[in-house]
């Protein structure tokens, strides 16, 4: 019988420097920490670690040290407090920077070279490193940037909102969490490369470049068809009914993502609409596209006289793609969220002076 793989401890001899604050950067750290990887992180002493510490919610414990947004990127990391202008401090540094596989930046322009922490300087001190680091809108500008200033910037505030609203940021900083999965895909592959080659290696993305790319068809729709998207709430440009809101019988809130012809007849029946069945209004995806206000009102109209319950389960019984628009209070009572909750470790680690830190493997 096969021996089960723990992935817990995928990359248990895998040794990581974090220099990086807020949320990309140290997202990177954490997908390595949660695989086995010691990880550790260095926090600026001077602004009492990273700015996220401070960025607490009203309600909040003002007597924590820490606020949960910290803790959702940060935990299993072993933090230590140093003055990277201090010559002494920065030789800690070095000193983890020699045993270390991969280490994490998200500096300012010109702040490496100025700390003396970038990829050449690092280099020479560890020929192996594999130096990730994270930039804004790339290495030739000083221009500060956080998610919502990507967002803004690249497109995705313009398309998002209900028309004639203002528009909106996603409720998640988006562009850093994609931006963190870039740079781990980099970073993996520089791993295997210098498994191979026992050569180290210096991978950048930036914020802008990472929100370019991740605009997906939305791009594409206006480089090859010209379609310049526009605010249109949950809708999709591409197919429907898709997003589209609607309201049951006992005022819960469902949307449906129907991606094939089989889907939206199967719909159909469940609603007992077979009077469109066979209009030519609807007959294939593009036509509903094109109709598809029409086809709200004919859906609309089926479903506030029909119970939440009944609809939910009638469409995952015929597999057609219906979602309750929840809150996270009802998201984390559904039994997946539970069972993700288990098998998760969230649990705040305690900072250890800079004296009583080793840095070894786990």
């Amino acid at each position: 019988m096969a021996k089960k793989n723990n992935l817990n401890s995928f990359f248990s001899d895998l040794k990581i420097v974090e220099l990086s604050s807020v949320l990309a950067g140290p997202s990177v750290g954490l997908f390595f920490s949660e695989l086995g990887a010691s990880v550790l992180k260095i926090e600026n002493k001077k602004t009492n670690g990273d700015v996220t510490r401070s960025w607490k919610l009203n309600s909040e414990n003002v007597e924590e040290p820490t606020s949960a947004y910290y803790w959702s990127v940060n935990t299993g990391k072993t933090s230590v407090f140093l003055d990277l202008s201090n010559p002494i401090e920065l030789t800690q540094v070095y000193d983890y920077l020699k045993s270390a596989d991969v280490v994490i930046t998200n500096f300012k322009h010109g702040d490496d070279l100025k700390l003396k922490l970038d990829y050449k300087t690092i280099k020479k001190i560890n020929p192996t490193i594999i130096y990730a680091s994270i930039t804004g809108f790339g290495n030739d500008t000083f221009r500060t940037a956080y998610d919502l200033i990507l967002q803004a910037e690249s497109g995705f505030m313009f398309m998002n909102g209900e028309k004639q609203s203002l528009p909106l940021k996603m409720p998640v900083a988006l562009i850093d969490v994609l931006a963190a999965h870039q740079l781990k895909e980099a970073v993996l592959i520089g791993l295997i490369n210098k498994y191979k080659t026992n050569n180290g290696c210096n991978v950048s993305v930036s914020l802008f470049d990472t929100a370019i790319a991740s605009l997906a068809n939305q791009a594409t729709n206006w480089l090859i068809a010209h379609h310049l998207p526009q605010a249109t709430g949950s809708l999709h440009p591409n197919i429907a009914p898709y997003g589209e809101i609607f309201t049951t019988k006992d005022k819960h809130l469902v949307t449906f993502a129907i991606g094939t012809n089989s889907q939206f007849e199967n719909l159909l029946k469940i609603l007992k609409l077979n009077s469109i069945s066979t209009d030519k209004l609807f007959s294939n995806n593009q036509a509903r596209v094109i109709n598809r206000e029409s086809l709200f009102i004919h859906l609309d109209e089926v479903i506030k006289k029909t119970k939440f319950e009944f609809l939910y389960q009638s469409c995952i019984k015929l597999d057609v793609p219906i979602g309750k628009i929840r809150n996270l209070k009802e998201v984390f009572e559904l039994p997946m969220a539970q069972k993700l909750i288990k098998s998760t470790k969230y649990k705040k680690q305690k900072i250890q002076t800079v004296k009583s830190v080793v840095f070894e493997m786990n």
